[in-house]
């Protein structure tokens, strides 16, 4: 029979357990090179790193992605096997599926982009707390500022220097502007007019491992050679949105992303018109009036039915510029946006060629556009 401890009982034993936790906890935290069962060594904490070569990092994360370790795991796994080959234990004995959880920024919940959370594990394995950071955002910074996949990426697959040959075609560059797995793939995906599930999209995601764990290791050797310099800066958009959300007056947020690829225009800037006429027998995007224009123009669109309607704007690097109509319900019929020239947050775009596009749950269209001043 389960004899019920008394209360007096069960103060005593939970005293003498506060006291082992705290015997082994004081005893852990003193741990150089220790032995848990005999001759079983457990290594430091922060792990050994050496120099490695950022290009067969990324032909190794490549390869991975496509042999079912996918984006952050082929990231984490490309760099732990380099180093397993130039240092051996403890490198050898760590499973890189541990970090299979990031695929699909999480188990496809489109959160974190699984290479750059594969890569700050790994920079977090060799670098102690406060020197991590610096490079996490460093890394994270360039990954939502930079055109991806690079123009290395692409050069490795035309020239057949992957190990995989999934496809060895040119893919669509694009600035994210975000972290975030689902913007950076639908961003991609909008620009380069494919679907997700698509051979393309995919070894794009693969080429942006290579490029991840090609730029981790660059960080790290720069790091461990004494020559790493933090260039990261939070972004403009970013800033502005801080000076409220983030003062003292609301308080609600911290962050160092930009927010208009997910948050598009905020304040709900751009007016929309209904145009004289008809029910539009087909979807329509017409071009823009006057084109080159400056400072503002007028983009007309046309829907044949009640549905849902987009309206973004790109420049030619494939970064989003202004979100003109963010998903709004609109009834049949003929409407007209005006673009001022500014982005999102007010900034005047310079002068160039933009793309407006159009996209319903059956349509999509896309214009040429030329700002000059």
């Amino acid at each position: 029979m389960k004899k019920n401890l008394s209360r007096k009982e069960f103060l005593l034993n939970t005293s003498k357990a506060a006291v082992g936790m705290t015997a082994v906890a004081g005893v852990s935290s003193l741990l150089t090179t220790a032995t848990t069962k005999a001759n079983t060594k457990v290594t430091p904490w922060p792990w050994p790193y050496v120099q490695l070569d950022p290009d067969e990092v990324r032909v190794q994360a490549h390869y991975l992605y496509w042999n079912d370790k996918d984006c952050c795991s082929g990231v984490f796994g490309a760099i732990v096997n380099a180093l397993a080959a130039k240092i051996g234990d403890p490198w050898t004995n760590l499973p890189i599926e541990v970090m299979l959880f990031g695929r699909g920024g999480g188990n496809g919940w489109g959160t974190l982009c699984g290479t750059i959370n594969g890569g700050a594990a790994l920079i977090s394995l060799v670098t102690a707390k406060a020197p991590s950071g610096p490079l996490i955002s460093e890394l994270w910074g360039w990954y939502t500022q930079e055109s991806l996949p690079s123009a290395t990426a692409n050069s490795f697959a035309a020239n057949n220097k992957y190990l995989v040959h999934q496809f060895d075609g040119e893919l669509a560059q694009t600035i994210s502007g975000s972290p975030l797995c689902h913007a950076s793939v639908s961003q991609w995906c909008f620009a380069a007019q494919k679907k997700v599930g698509d051979i393309e999209r995919r070894e794009r995601c693969a080429r942006l491992a290579g490029d991840t764990a090609a730029k981790t290791v660059e960080l790290l050797n720069a790091y461990f050679a004494n020559t790493f310099s933090a260039t990261f800066v939070t972004p403009d958009n970013a800033k502005a949105c801080l000076g409220c959300h983030g003062s003292t007056a609301l308080n609600t947020v911290m962050t160092q992303m930009d927010c208009q690829p997910c948050h598009g225009d905020p304040h709900k800037s751009t007016k929309v018109v209904p145009e004289a006429g008809g029910t539009p027998s087909q979807y329509l995007l017409k071009q823009n009036y006057p084109n080159p224009f400056n400072p503002s123009t007028k983009i007309n669109f046309s829907l044949p039915a009640s549905d849902k309607v987009q309206i973004v704007i790109y420049d030619v690097r494939g970064k989003l510029i202004k979100t003109l109509v963010d998903y709004e319900d609109y009834n049949a019929g003929t409407y007209s946006a005006t673009w001022d020239g500014v982005d999102n947050f007010g900034k005047h775009a310079a002068s160039g060629v933009y793309f407006a596009r159009l996209y319903t749950k059956n349509y999509t269209q896309t214009i040429k556009m030329n700002l000059v001043k």
